[in-house]
């Protein structure tokens, strides 16, 4: 997939490497959303992924929605998923523990909603990633409507209260090629999730972090 290679301001920090990412992971599909999910996002989500560490440790479990978003096709080159809507629900994360987003930053246990937004494309942005896809997280309590279409800056938004630290709480997805693998290392430390939104072949890196 296209990779996230750094962050900018509004998505950066410094980025260290951590040995937690060094650990094998796998996973698994056809999880059923959880019970603790609000019926008003369950009923849109697909069967899911259970993503546990080499010891079968439980890391993290998400679904994404049945359903593509759709929208009108954008003509930004930089945008690998060009007819998603900024805003749009793609689905949603539970981690059982602390878990880390691309830039390293604590996410904490729970569930969250995950939104899709674009990353600013101005000068304190360019060459500092080769797609502008990523999903945000929120607080799926702070998630009042799922149907709803969000504004970028409404994601952000959430996205910051959600992490606590000025930041949104940011994960790296794009196209995908249709890969035959369900989960894959990539480079030393990214676990990387090949799947399909509605039918859309994405990639999200689940596990992993940029260096800097």
């Amino acid at each position: 997939m296209r990779k996230l290679l750094a962050l900018g301001p509004v998505f950066a920090g410094i980025l260290f490497a951590s040995q937690a990412f060094a650990q094998q992971y796998k996973a698994a599909g056809g999880l059923a959303p959880a019970a603790d999910i609000p019926a008003a996002f369950s009923s849109k989500l697909a069967p899911g992924f259970q993503i546990s560490d080499a010891s079968g440790k439980p890391y993290a479990e998400l679904w994404f929605v049945k359903t593509a978003p759709s929208g009108p096709k954008t003509s930004d080159d930089a945008v690998t998923l060009q007819t998603f809507p900024v805003g749009s629900l793609l689905g949603v994360i539970h981690f059982d523990g602390n878990g880390s987003d691309r830039r390293g930053q604590q996410v904490k246990p729970g569930f969250y909603s995950m939104r899709y937004a674009w990353m600013p494309n101005s000068g304190t942005h360019l060459g500092v990633s080769p797609q502008r896809d990523f999903a945000l997280l929120a607080r799926i309590a702070d998630d009042k409507d799922p149907s709803a279409t969000l504004t970028q800056d409404q994601v952000i938004n959430l996205s910051r209260q959600a992490s606590g630290t000025g930041h949104p709480l940011v994960f790296s997805i794009a196209s995908g090629a249709g890969s035959d693998q369900l989960f894959t290392k990539e480079n030393d430390h990214d676990w990387t999730l090949h799947t399909k939104i509605g039918d859309q072949a994405v990639d999200m890196i689940v596990v992993g972090k940029v260096d800097s």
